[in-house]
């Protein structure tokens, strides 16, 4: 399987502070790829780096073969590496519909010169309702997104972000705050996508972890510590001692 995204050594520092430690990964295209950790381990930082919101101090990422390193958020999105779940993404105006065919019109015009007529244009529409089918939205495109429930609104941020046509997409912690029938939905969600798109999922809820990621790197205070399936990772004494615990992961 060839690789889609891989970061060399990559670091982040805040003063004397190494938050990200010479990390590198290799993702594997069309895998779901999970990040776990203790809080404060660096993950956010890592996907911040990944999506080029935060620039790295050193270390190089690639994605489809181009060194991306110096990219930032957006000319990384126009390659087809998106981050989903950026609270400020969702416009509370707008029916489920309008902001999907808004995503999907921003991946294709640079500026901001739609805004009076986003579901005129008969191809963002078809892509709006072809990624709001694919996140279980279907039936609420009508509603405004202010209208929406938590997990609703999270459906909504995917749909977004499938809008705009990605290859690869970062996921961060999109079952956080979530109830238990929400975060099953999200997964089953997932499961559909799995294979059509490459992802990258940070998640504090092990169970989804261990049902979704065909790979799983274990990130400590900035450094991986270990890469495997899931079985190599929940059968790792050492891992369960650092991270997984007494935490039954079915």
């Amino acid at each position: 399987m060839n690789s889609l995204l891989q970061t060399t050594d990559i670091i982040k520092r805040y003063g004397a502070l190494l938050v990200t430690d010479a990390v590198s990964l290799d993702i594997r295209e069309g895998e779901l790829h999970a990040i776990i950790g203790p809080n404060g381990a660096g993950k956010t930082t890592l996907i911040n780096q990944l999506s080029g919101e935060l620039p790295s101090d050193s270390g190089q990422i690639r994605f489809g073969g181009a060194d991306v390193t110096a990219l930032d958020i957006h000319a990384r999105a126009r390659l087809g590496l998106v981050r989903s779940y950026q609270i400020t993404s969702v416009f509370d105006e707008f029916t489920v519909r309008e902001n999907v065919a808004l995503a999907a019109l921003g991946a294709r015009r640079h500026a901001f010169r739609f805004w009076g007529g986003l579901l005129s244009d008969a191809q963002a529409v078809a892509v709006a309702e072809e990624s709001m089918a694919a996140a279980g939205l279907s039936a609420s495109a009508e509603l405004y997104a202010s209208e929406l429930g938590y997990g609703e609104r999270r459906q909504l941020e995917l749909a977004m972000a499938l809008a705009a046509r990605p290859r690869f997409l970062l996921l961060d912690e999109p079952m956080a705050g979530m109830s238990v029938q929400e975060s099953a939905a999200v997964v089953a969600l997932l499961k559909s996508l799995k294979g059509r798109y490459t992802i990258l999922l940070v998640e504090h809820d092990m169970n989804a972890v261990f049902a979704l990621a065909d790979r799983i790197s274990v990130l400590v205070y900035g450094r991986i510590v270990m890469t495997g399936t899931p079985d190599e990772i929940r059968g790792n004494e050492e891992i369960r001692a650092i991270y997984l615990g007494e935490e039954e992961v079915n």
